[in-house]
């Protein structure tokens, strides 16, 4: 299976509604992919990028749950996916206007990778995320909850 997508990589281009994905990334992705990816709505106001084999997980596990919440999950994921795509020469894949707009992204983005997939943000609303993240973090935690 693909992934561990760890890491963010901040301040990508944005060019004729394409992104590269990050080639560390790109090196994740699991042979019977065969590069092709899902792209969606993703949480938090974001896009979500799926390896096509961490796609037909996902949505197996969704469509086996009994929970109502995962019903309305795997139905907008299915909404707003666009259709399947081979990754670009280096690895460009294209986002829709649609998507862009819901993520409300313009000129630049941040790919954070999910584990099995993998978010593109509008860098502004992640650094800002981060920072808050990182002052609750420091508030929180100390040298002791990481033994």
């Amino acid at each position: 299976m693909s992934g561990e997508f760890i890491g963010t990589f901040p301040d990508n281009a944005v060019h004729k509604s394409r992104i590269m994905i990050p080639a560390k990334f790109k090196k994740k992705f699991a042979q019977d992919a065969n590069e092709a990816v899902i792209v969606t709505i993703g949480p938090n106001g974001t896009v979500a990028i799926f390896p096509m084999d961490s796609w037909l997980f996902e949505t197996a596990r969704l469509q086996v749950s009994e929970l109502e919440r995962h019903k309305k999950l795997l139905a907008n994921l299915f909404d707003f996916a666009m259709p399947e795509q081979t990754l670009e020469g280096p690895g460009r894949i294209r986002i829709s206007d649609e998507l862009l707009k819901i993520a409300k992204i313009k000129d630049s983005v941040s790919i954070k990778g999910e584990g099995r997939f993998m978010t593109v943000w509008n860098s502004e609303v992640l650094k800002e995320i981060k920072q808050k993240k990182s002052e609750e973090h420091i508030e929180t935690y100390d040298s002791t909850d990481y033994r």
